[in-house]
């Protein structure tokens, strides 16, 4: 019987290898799908489009948060009612619907985490924390990866934005990132690192709020905030 164990290991082992040679593409797919559905609850924000936006005004407009139409389309009325909404229920006041506010609201957002996942917040912000260095950083030497993470958890603990990683990053016009779409895509392993060694509390730019790229920032606002350091293509300020 030991025998026969220790055989049937080795060639499950044998077929792995060769499962993990032949289709490497296929395996790493379905191991990101599984670590996006666990760790990427949905998440409703401004601009967010469709069935779930609706249910959320639904029930706003029910409780007489939101006065307005119910078109499924998360715009600025939408925004401020969920901060109503959320102040008034105890809930983080961020204006962005995710596992806790939605199940304040009484709905069930479409591909949300299972109920297991929704409560490990350091696990849900950190991945959430690396799409958003993947999608502003992709290029940036690592320390400047780091450094974007470290921003978003500066501003964070700001009492100038929204106390949480997702009210931070979803933010109105806050990220390019979150404008184009790029938010959305596959973190590379050193983002996901970057956000992890940003949680663990490494600040490359000392605290700071902003950081933008000369070369293509259009907004005249940004060039008023105090420089402080320069990391690859990105300058950082207060």
């Amino acid at each position: 019987m030991k025998r026969f164990t220790i055989t049937t290991l080795i060639l499950v082992l044998v077929f792995l290898s060769i499962l993990m040679f032949y289709e490497p593409n296929n395996v790493l797919q379905e191991a990101t799908n599984r670590y996006n559905a666990f760790f990427a609850p949905r998440i409703l924000y401004w601009g967010t489009q469709g069935q779930d936006v609706k249910n959320v005004q639904w029930q706003l407009v029910k409780w007489k948060y939101l006065i307005g139409r119910v078109d499924g389309i998360y715009g600025a009325d939408t925004y401020r009612a969920v901060r109503r909404f959320q102040a008034k229920n105890g809930l983080r006041v961020d204006g962005v619907v995710g596992p806790q506010t939605a199940a304040a609201l009484g709905i069930t957002l479409t591909g949300a985490a299972p109920a297991s996942a929704q409560g490990i917040n350091r696990r849900g912000d950190e991945y959430l924390l690396a799409r958003t260095i993947h999608g502003e950083a992709r290029g940036e030497p690592y320390i400047g990866k780091v450094a974007v993470g470290a921003v978003v958890l500066n501003r964070v603990r700001s009492p100038k934005f929204p106390n949480t990683v997702a009210g931070v990053v979803y933010q109105p016009l806050a990220f390019t990132a979150v404008a184009d779409g790029q938010i959305n895509l596959t973190p590379d392993k050193d983002s996901i690192k970057a956000a992890r060694d940003a949680l663990n509390g490494w600040d490359p730019t000392y605290g700071c709020l902003y950081y933008w790229n000369p070369a293509t920032a259009t907004s005249r606002w940004i060039w008023s905030r105090k420089v402080t350091l320069k990391i690859g293509k990105h300058w950082f300020g207060l």
